[in-house]
């Protein structure tokens, strides 16, 4: 009965340290949600705070980007604010000396603005459109806010990851259309091609979908007569190392990579 005894010991210290976790840690998914809302509120709180001192030029932006971030994109912006961080979405002032350029795109885009900017400091006032840009359904939805009313000399464009599944004829149609509307900014326009997609194991990304929708839009752009800036084709040698593993995204090395190239051509285009 002594070794019995011993036994539950230790079990019924468990048992009493498991009921009651450490102070501040939820124990069940309402707790969890209602710490959630209050954190989120506090945030609110001081990102509007943030907002509240800035210029009226930088408010303004900050409106656009309440409207276009969405959920997953818009709650990262305001901690980045309030932290301090920089980001993608920074607002750009201008430097009235210095071309503006506008770089349009998804995810992968807004992983090289900031390497694209610290590229051309000092040469191009490097602006970014105010969302991930997805597909060229959305472009469509949203091109008059991402162009603004403000002038621009280079506008470096992609549409394709989340164009994968979209039939070849409505892509090239909707670039068609995206196009017609791009030129008359009188921006000179520079096409940049989707970077690689890896044969995922659950079947999200697939390598040909990208391959097909390249070689489509390199035959719209040739008809415009757009210049390409060929991601796909500079970043292929170096996905073992710079790509994340199963994933169209990249890592710090990678978007060093691709904003240092895209700096190049717009560069190169500039001239």
């Amino acid at each position: 009965m002594k070794c019995l005894f011993l036994f539950f010991i230790p079990c019924l210290g468990w048992a009493q340290i498991s009921a009651n976790p450490p102070q501040g840690e939820p124990t069940n998914a309402a707790e969890a949600a209602a710490q959630k809302a209050k954190a989120d509120a506090v945030i609110e709180e001081r990102y509007q705070a943030h907002v509240a001192n800035l210029s009226v030029e930088q408010q303004a932006w900050e409106k656009v980007l309440q409207s276009q971030l969405g959920g997953f994109y818009l709650p990262i912006h305001k901690r980045d604010k309030i932290a301090g961080r920089s980001s993608a979405w920074e607002f750009v002032k201008d430097d009235p000396k210095l071309p503006r350029v506008l770089l349009i795109g998804d995810s992968v885009s807004r992983g090289y603005t900031q390497a694209v900017r610290k590229a051309l400091t000092g040469k191009v006032n490097v602006h970014r459109a105010p969302a991930n840009c997805g597909p060229t359904a959305s472009g469509l939805k949203n091109i008059e806010v991402w162009l603004g009313d403000g002038k621009w000399d280079l506008i470096h464009f992609n549409f394709g990851i989340h164009d994968r599944n979209t039939p070849i004829a409505d892509y090239q149609q909707r670039l068609e259309l995206l196009i017609d509307r791009m030129k008359k900014t009188e921006a000179k326009l520079v096409w940049a091609s989707s970077t690689p997609c890896p044969d995922t194991k659950n079947g999200q990304y697939k390598s040909a979908p990208i391959i097909e929708r390249n070689t489509a839009a390199a035959e719209v752009m040739k008809k415009h007569g757009i210049a390409i800036d060929d991601l796909f084709t500079a970043i292929t040698p170096h996905l073992a190392t710079m790509q994340n593993p199963d994933d169209v995204h990249f890592n710090a090395q990678g978007y060093d990579f691709l904003g240092e190239t895209v700096a190049k051509a717009i560069e190169t285009a500039l001239k």
